[in-house]
């Protein structure tokens, strides 16, 4: 590695990184092919066509459409399945919590970009990793709900969206669910405790 970086010329290792980017979208080009690469790809300079997936927050999304770069968001919070949605999990998950709510609210285009530069954003994408689903079971376990939820998010307009609505249709959801005989979280239904201040008696 460190001999290819004295040869060409390069900084560093992320400037190594794009020029190995560079070489492989030439050659994708050359076959009618364009490059998608996870935000990484923006260390050391994105390559001409390159589309960003930006899984480490929205911060390389919003870079790469101010560079005017496709971008696909699909930052850890809220899109990464493989994070529990109950705050109550009893299954072994990745770690982190992505409930329904949070991924029915999620906006892909960010507040930060003007109306020309949002154009490049192309929508968003769940990840699923599935080091500890070990069967369909839980795999749908761990889609379900949520995945209806940013479904209707990416194929609406953001006017018509409303929790208050979804929310009154899960159960409906739930039904199809059954009779499809797919698994699903009922952790829309966990209780969620308030602790609230009384008046001190005297």
């Amino acid at each position: 590695m460190s001999a290819i970086i004295k040869r060409k010329n390069l900084k560093d290792e992320h400037e190594l990184q794009s020029y190995f980017i560079n070489r492989i979208e030439k050659y994708l080009n050359s076959k009618g092919r364009n490059i998608i690469g996870w935000d990484e790809i923006l260390e050391g300079g994105l390559a001409p066509n390159a589309t960003v997936m930006s899984w480490r927050g929205e911060a390389g999304g919003i870079e790469a459409a101010k560079q005017q770069h496709n971008v696909i968001m699909t930052p850890g919070k809220p899109v990464y399945f493989d994070h529990s949605q109950s705050k109550n999990e009893d299954s072994v998950t990745i770690g982190g919590y992505n409930g329904l709510e949070a991924v029915y609210n999620y906006d892909p285009i960010p507040k930060e970009l003007n109306e020309e530069q949002a154009k490049y954003i192309l929508g968003a994408q769940a990840n699923m990793w599935t080091e500890y689903i070990g069967n369909t079971n839980k795999l749908e376990y761990m889609l379900f709900p949520r995945i209806a939820a940013l479904s209707e998010v990416l194929w609406t307009s953001k006017e018509k969206r409303s929790w208050t609505d979804f929310e009154r249709r899960i159960p409906i959801l739930f039904e199809r669910l059954d009779k499809q005989k797919i698994n699903y979280s009922k952790a829309y239904y966990d209780l969620k405790a308030t602790v609230l201040p009384t008046e001190r008696l005297h």
